[in-house]
């Protein structure tokens, strides 16, 4: 796999807020792929999921993008688990909800558009809007884990078909072990 391969970001994950959580990937293994490394990474990505804020985001809005990464990653682990959410981040997304000012203004183009957020603050609001809705609401029991003990990356599975998350390395190396576990076992 090229670098550019394990740099590109991942928009298959079933919600923009879920493929934000992709932006960090074999997320718990011992050589994490940060996929939004500069300001400029994190416009590239906004701009791919139909956010690009009117000014263009900075450092300290990448750190914030991170922090609300990070806070959403558990959340989603445990509501996809079925399992109580760790107490500090609901804290902290409530804290960050309830500071992110962004009304609805809808806009009348050759289809309808929501006006485009002012900053990258006001984007990641939406996201965040979005995570809560989605681990709030009935479609919560469509999130879906990642069985590789390195990846462990969220995904709607809203069909309960899919095994491993979107990316191909971890379908490819689970069915590799399936395999040789049923050769082993002789099944």
């Amino acid at each position: 796999m090229t670098d550019e391969d394990r740099l590109a970001f991942r928009f298959d994950c079933g919600a923009t807020w879920l493929n934000l959580l992709a932006t960090s990937g074999r997320h718990f293994s011992a050589h994490p792929v940060e996929r939004m490394a500069t300001p400029g990474r994190l416009a590239e990505w906004l701009d791919r999921s139909e956010l690009a804020p009117v000014r263009p985001p900075g450092p300290a809005d990448l750190r914030q993008a991170h922090a609300l990464r990070e806070t959403l990653r558990p959340l989603a682990l445990a509501v996809a688990e079925e399992q109580p959410p760790p107490a500090g981040a609901v804290e902290e997304l409530t804290r960050f909800l309830a500071g992110a000012g962004d009304p609805v203004r809808l806009v009348v183009a050759d289809r309808l558009l929501r006006e485009p957020p002012a900053t990258a603050r006001a984007a990641l609001a939406r996201i965040a809007r979005q995570a809560a809705d989605h681990l709030t609401g009935p479609e919560r029991r469509t999130l879906a884990v990642c069985p590789e003990h390195d990846c462990r990356g969220v995904f709607a599975n809203p069909n309960g078909r899919r095994r491993w998350c979107p990316s191909p390395a971890c379908a490819s190396r689970g069915r590799v072990r399936a395999l040789r576990e049923r050769r082993r076992t002789g099944e």
